[in-house]
């Protein structure tokens, strides 16, 4: 896996192997960083349920300003900190991602969420950041998922599907 854009185009990421987990696809990745690619520049990003921490270092490499990295698992967050090392304004949390939202005083411009698919996360997740208003005003939400069904106030700004995976990507108008 690698960076696929920007200042850090070409680093290699370091990635894991944990059941219940599988990493954003390149094709997907290369697309929603398509679609995201002028609304990067100086943005805070919240990389939750972070993985490898890929989406978030792709969003530092397009020009984000900082990243806050959160999940659970202590394999993912020490993978994030070698993906990450060198990088300015990045944070790794290793807590539950619902519990960092039901709990953060951060809000942000960008949000990737991409929660094991088996957990049906994604719906929670969402509301949590509705309800505590985490996304800032014209913010955007990047939602990875695959057959669970939610439902989000934000407007929906794009949507795709890439066999079993979908995107959508809304904003906060």
């Amino acid at each position: 896996m690698r960076v696929i854009s920007g200042i850090y185009k070409g680093r290699n990421l370091k990635g894991f192997m944990i059941e219940g987990t599988r990493p954003t696809m390149s094709r997907v990745k290369e697309s929603v960083f398509a679609m995201l690619q002028n609304d990067l520049q100086n943005k805070k990003v919240l990389d939750l349920f972070a993985g490898s921490g890929a989406l978030g270092v792709e969003a530092l490499s397009g020009g984000a300003s900082s990243c806050v990295f959160v999940d659970k698992n202590q394999i993912a967050c020490d993978t994030i900190k070698e993906n990450t090392k060198g990088m300015q304004q990045v944070s790794i949390i290793k807590k539950d991602s619902l519990s960092y939202l039901k709990n953060t005083r951060e809000t942000f411009d960008l949000i990737f969420l991409d929660p094991p698919y088996q957990e049906n996360l994604l719906a929670q997740a969402i509301e949590i950041i509705e309800s505590r208003n985490l996304l800032m005003k014209e913010g955007i939400l990047v939602c990875e998922y695959e057959k669970e069904a939610f439902i989000s106030t934000f407007s929906l700004w794009k949507d795709k599907k890439y066999g079993s995976t979908m995107i959508r990507i809304y904003k906060n108008n």
